[in-house]
């Protein structure tokens, strides 16, 4: 009796744990996509040249000073060669700078992105009813339950 009772209530649990499941709403949103389509993707790019373009311009003047010194070297003093190698290490501690403070700015930049499609998920997510929505990671997910459009469609919309 004791087995009935219990097997019945193993039953039950299960059945009800199915219909709860059945009921919860779920979506997935594909970030890869989101950071290859929306709009602000595009202008981070032209934010960020923008805004290293003097410091890219300075290091392409400094490369062709060196290269021009190189070409005026052949018939040149050891002073000329030192003063090259001078120029060699500033160009090329320059040229490191630049890069570690753009990598710098792309992740700040993709930080505050990330934030604004969290956000956007949430709008979506809430506004469509959905319990529960995955990035990434899915093996498979039909259109149907896909959110990133909608994601992307949000994000493109100008933020009060």
């Amino acid at each position: 009796m004791i087995k009935f009772l219990r097997l019945i209530l193993v039953m039950s649990l299960a059945l009800f744990s199915v219909n709860a499941v059945a009921e919860l709403k779920v979506g997935y949103v594909n970030v890869e996509k989101i950071l290859k389509d929306a709009p602000q993707t595009a202008e981070t790019g032209k934010k960020l040249e923008k805004e290293f373009s003097q410091r890219a311009a300075e290091l392409t003047r400094l490369e062709k000073q060196i290269e021009k010194q190189i070409s005026e070297q052949k018939n040149s003093d050891t002073a000329k060669g030192r003063e090259l190698a001078s120029l060699r290490l500033e160009f090329e501690r320059k040229q490191r700078e630049l890069k570690e403070d753009i990598n710098i700015r792309k992740k700040e930049e993709l930080s505050a992105f990330q934030n604004r499609i969290n956000k956007a998920v949430a709008v979506v997510s809430e506004a469509e009813g959905y319990e529960l929505v995955m990035y990434g990671g899915i093996a498979y997910g039909s259109k149907r339950v896909d959110l990133t459009d909608k994601v992307i469609k949000l994000l493109g919309k100008p933020t009060p």
